[in-house]
């Protein structure tokens, strides 16, 4: 594998992060047809690819419909940087040790922030009432994903500097949307507590409870008379 290693590593990485079981489709469907050698063979047995095959056809759909997708995305936050780590494992597995453990914690690594940044922006589009933007948002990623994995197999470099833009990108827009990511999680949770997926955060305790137990609050500060507030210096006002 040599000096590919860590183009090959980074951008399954990426994908993973993105959409795990397109990743593994391109990447094991292309060992079976051609049988690559920078491919691990891993990758192609008949019970990964129809496992990808199911996992695939059903983020397929999850990932089209608003606050299921967030849901998705919640439980695949060990399950996308975990199969970016294995990927990367299983392609410097072919040469040396090291080269596993650099291609597991390149996969993984890239995996975690490419998923980070893709919830990031699904909770931006959710935000919006209708749901054709999830569709093309979604659609998009798939296609953006089958697309430069498979440009990896031939053209590892130029898949990484391709994934590394897409990734910078990504991040960006979840710095300029970053508000109505908030707005977007405190609409889940609210979803969520009404479907029976979270918990309710616990209401205040009575100050009456919290006298009986001797940690009640301690009064407001009463406000600083005219005189103090004039010998206090500028940079002490409040």
């Amino acid at each position: 594998m040599g000096a590919e290693l860590i183009p090959m590593a980074f951008t399954t990485g990426w994908g993973s992060g993105i959409n795990a079981y397109a990743v593994v489709l391109v990447l094991g469907l292309a060992d079976k047809v051609f049988h690559l050698s920078q491919i691990p063979n891993a990758l192609a047995r008949t019970d990964v690819l129809v496992g990808a095959g199911i996992l695939f056809v059903l983020e397929m759909f999850a990932d089209k419909i608003p606050y299921i997708d967030s849901a998705w995305d919640s439980v695949h936050t060990v399950v996308r940087p975990a199969v970016g780590a294995t990927i990367g494992y299983l392609i410097g597995h072919e040469t040396a040790s090291l080269d596993a453990a650099i291609g597991a914690a390149t996969g993984g690594v890239t995996a975690l922030i490419s998923h980070g940044i893709k919830a990031g922006l699904r909770a931006a589009v959710n935000t919006s009432p209708e749901p054709a933007s999830n569709i093309l948002v979604s659609t998009t990623e798939d296609v953006t994903v089958t697309g430069v994995t498979a440009l990896a197999i031939a053209h590892p470099w130029w898949a990484a500097a391709i994934a590394l833009l897409f990734l910078v990108l990504g991040a960006f827009l979840v710095y300029k949307l970053a508000g109505r990511i908030r707005r977007y999680k405190r609409r889940y949770d609210a979803w969520g507590e009404r479907v029976g997926i979270a918990v309710p955060p616990e209401p205040p305790e009575p100050p009456e409870r919290r006298e009986r137990r001797g940690t009640a609050a301690p009064p407001p500060p009463s406000p600083a008379r005219d005189d103090e507030r004039l010998e206090r210096p500028f940079d002490q006002e409040t």
